[in-house]
């Protein structure tokens, strides 16, 4: 009985253990290479123990399932090159796992695993192929591997990016609904609605005339912005991926669409890293997005929900805007300092604004001549003249953040946000006729999003660091309701 339980750990046990251990090392070094990007500390950790992992089961599986008697020298040897081995068929296998997410990356991690994982190979096994062979093969693999390089890029260079999946992304977008007070006011006839994106990971829906919230959406992540459709239909929010410890999605963000009334979930896209605005085009052809970490905006079909293009900006690009007969977006590029215009019938970048420190969001008249931008800051608000590009500024609060302008084009309100450590609580009232800020209401700590009613009667603001959001009477320059709302509310928007 003890024999047979031996033979069965040597013949059976062990060498499936060991078998194990390869692959959980060469999954952990594959894994880890693919993300680092993301979180450079954490995946160099998951990297070193993968390879680690890897180097012990060849050590095992060369000294006891197949019983060499290794040297120093050749120990030294199998160690390095099982090290670079499993680093390369990790970047291989990564590569190709994930190439739709980082396709950049990607171009460049299969050919360069190829060319490590066969010299490490060679090297590991002590294959001696003498100069000729090694230098005629050599010479076809590397072709092959230059080739193959330059094919991935162009096909990276002709992919949206954000196209591919997110772990966890069906997660995260699986929302509950809860519903406030009596489940029959979750779908009311009421004339209008009110929706903020709570960053706590949430969207709270609110009714208009009675400022009762109806309904709270959540979901797992970071909701930053919320949009609704021209037509009042659909409502559009931009979501940052978390996972249970960090924020984990291949660098990308998602927009997610829901019915206006019903609020359930009608589709979701994958974008660029860290979804910041989305905005829908007054035509209702497109939706923009801004990626504030890769430096693009997102152009997705706004009947078939599919990304189609993905455009250039500054550094940074935040919070836009749409001109009202649908030609331009005006991107706010934060770290750059300046707008970018977009042409949206070519999607293209035509040209860059320089407008002041760390612009946040846009407005732009009706007529498409002037455009408003808050400079963060500069405690200032930018009026651009679209047609001689002059900037002139005017004093706000301090670090302003959203800009609206109302629907008759009369008055423009920025909100006046702050910092977290010394929050501002105010909203700047400017006459766009006289270009002066003709009132200053105050409101909740950290005022961030704005939004007015299409009947420019109320005004609704978001108070970041009090987790309310603030109605304020346009005609009266009033407070007149303060609810409580999700925690961290970001932007708003309003449904007619």
């Amino acid at each position: 009985m003890k024999k047979s339980v031996k033979n069965t750990w040597k013949e059976a046990v062990f060498p499936y253990l060991v078998y194990v251990l390869f692959f959980l090392g060469m999954g952990l070094t594959s894994g880890s290479i693919v993300h680092m990007p993301i979180d450079p500390q954490k995946y160099t950790i998951i990297l070193f123990v993968g390879m680690a992992i890897f180097v012990v089961a060849s050590l095992l599986n060369e000294t006891i399932i197949d019983k060499k008697n290794l040297s120093v020298i050749s120990t030294i040897r199998l160690v390095i090159f099982s090290l670079l081995l499993s680093v390369g068929i990790g970047m291989i296998s990564g590569g190709i796992q994930h190439f739709e997410d980082v396709v950049k990356y990607a171009a460049y991690l299969i050919p360069g695993g190829i060319l490590l994982s066969f010299i490490s190979y060679l090297f590991r096994y002590d294959l001696k192929l003498g100069f000729k062979r090694a230098a005629s093969l050599f010479t076809i693999l590397l072709i092959a591997i230059i080739s193959l390089s330059f094919t991935l890029k162009d096909v990276a260079a002709k992919m949206p990016e954000g196209e591919g999946h997110a772990h966890g992304e069906e997660s995260v977008v699986n929302n509950s609904i809860i519903v406030e007070g009596n489940a029959s006011t979750a779908i009311t006839k009421a004339s209008s609605y009110y929706f903020t994106a709570n960053e706590e990971g949430s969207i709270t829906k609110l009714d208009s005339v009675t400022n009762r919230i109806l309904v709270t959406m959540k979901v797992d992540g970071i909701i930053h912005n919320v949009q609704m459709s021209p037509d009042n239909k659909i409502l559009a929010a931009t979501l940052i991926p978390k996972s249970i410890d960090h924020i984990d999605s291949h660098g990308h963000g998602l927009v997610l669409f829901y019915n206006a009334e019903n609020n359930e979930l009608v589709n979701k896209v994958s974008v660029g890293s860290h979804a910041a605005h989305v905005v829908f085009s007054n035509d209702g052809k497109y939706v923009l997005v801004s990626n504030t970490d890769k430096n693009n905006v997102s152009v997705i079909d706004a009947k078939t929900y599919k990304l189609i293009k993905t455009v250039e900006t500054g550094k940074g690009p935040h919070g836009f805007r749409i001109s009202a007969d649908s030609k331009y977006a005006y991107v706010a590029n934060n770290e750059s300092d300046s707008i970018s215009v977009i042409d949206i019938t070519a999607l293209k970048e035509i040209k860059q604004i320089k407008v002041g420190k760390n612009p946040v969001t846009t407005a732009i008249t009706e007529d498409g001549k002037l455009m408003l931008t808050t400079l963060n800051s500069e405690n200032s608000l930018a009026l651009v003249d679209l047609n001689t590009e002059d900037v002139k500024k005017i004093n706000v609060g301090e670090g302003p953040a959203q800009v609206y302008i109302e629907k008759d084009g009369k008055y423009a309100f920025v909100a006046n946000q702050g910092t977290e450590k010394s929050p501002s609580n105010t909203i700047s009232k400017i006459d766009l006729t006289s270009k002066t800020v003709i009132a200053t209401i105050e409101v909740g700590k950290g005022a961030h999003g704005i939004v007015v009613s299409d009947d420019n009667q109320y005004i609704y603001v978001t108070n970041m660091y009090d987790n309310t959001v603030s109605v304020i009477e346009n005609s009266k320059n009033k407070v007149i309701a303060i609810i409580p709302v999700g925690k961290t509310p970001n932007g708003i928007t309003y449904k007619n």
